[in-house]
């Protein structure tokens, strides 16, 4: 195929990339900001210009067939090798400047990194910083972003990783709560509490606590079941049970004596806590608006703190 051929099939190209990693034509429209009979024709004339059939549909589901995900894999690496075009130019320059996109969870965000993020925008007038709040775990090599905030014991492996911070899990109930039905002392004393769950996963309500080599799983139970944090905090706050929140969450509570750690000897374990990771693609060319960021939100007080 020579040039001249090739070169209207980019964005077609793009177009397909854009199917593949959000699962449909509508996804990527939305992404693409197009309609999806403009991204389906797209699909339809690259298809009919390489000759193979890159993805079969149905009236209830499409997939991709066996071609297209190795049509796919180097239509990937020319969009990932047009953005390293865009990072060597932004990155020659010295300013930090142009768009700049976070996603980062809920809880996070509101209750640890939002101060920080506004005085990023302060410090950095010429940077847009345009925020995507969501308990999603994103990947920046398949969604259109620069960086990704998440709380992890595992971070992604083809990411860099900054870890900025700890978390940890924590049981909490109210003074009068513990007054009324009395502090348990070990985890099994859990199943003669009111207990809040997160209700996200099916197995939600089993908390795995664990102290030296001993490590025991509880099937709590309770009559309230919340996936807020602060909704979560409140109840607890009002005396209907023992609910488990990051630290960061309920760190004011506790020093306002509004609530009490329980089995404060033990280790609760929960899929919220560990690294609190800043990740992107490794690359050779950062551009300005990313360093001056994360330079930045490693060196802000809270989070150095935690060090």
């Amino acid at each position: 195929m020579d040039l001249n051929t090739l070169m209207p099939l980019l964005p077609d190209m793009a177009a397909f990339v854009a199917v593949v990693e959000t699962g449909s034509f509508t996804g990527a429209a939305e992404k693409m900001g197009i309609t999806p009979s403009g991204v389906s024709r797209q699909v339809s004339r690259l298809e009919k210009a390489l000759g193979v059939i890159l993805i079969e549909r149905t009236t209830r589901r499409q997939s991709t067939t066996s071609v297209g995900m190795a049509v796919y894999e180097q239509c990937r690496n020319m969009l990932d090798s047009a953005r390293e075009a865009v990072q060597v130019s932004e990155s020659d320059a010295t300013e930090a400047k142009g768009r700049l996109r976070v996603a980062v969870p809920k809880a996070l965000a509101k209750q640890v990194l939002e101060p920080y993020f506004i005085a990023f925008v302060k410090e950095y007038p010429a940077v847009s910083l345009h925020l995507m709040v969501t308990d999603e775990r994103l990947d920046p090599a398949r969604q259109d972003l620069d960086i990704v905030f998440h709380v992890s014991a595992e971070p992604y492996e083809h990411l860099v990783s900054k870890v900025i911070g700890r978390v940890e899990s924590v049981l909490c109930a109210s003074p009068a709560y513990l007054k009324e039905r009395g502090a348990p002392a070990k985890p099994r004393d859990l199943l003669a509490h009111d207990c809040i769950p997160l209700g996200l996963l099916e197995r939600d309500n089993h908390w795995l606590l664990s102290r030296g080599e001993s490590r025991e799983t509880v099937a709590v139970n309770g009559r309230y079941t919340n996936n807020h944090s602060e909704m979560r905090l409140r109840a607890v706050k009002e005396g209907l049970g023992i609910g488990i929140f990051p630290d960061f969450v309920v760190q004011d509570a506790l020093k306002a004596g509004e609530v009490e750690r329980v089995l404060h000897g033990f280790q609760v374990h929960s899929h919220f806590q560990g690294g609190m990771h800043m990740q992107f693609q490794p690359m050779r060319f950062m551009p300005a608006k990313m360093r001056a960021f994360i330079d930045f939100m490693e060196g802000v007080g809270y989070l150095a703190a935690q060090d």
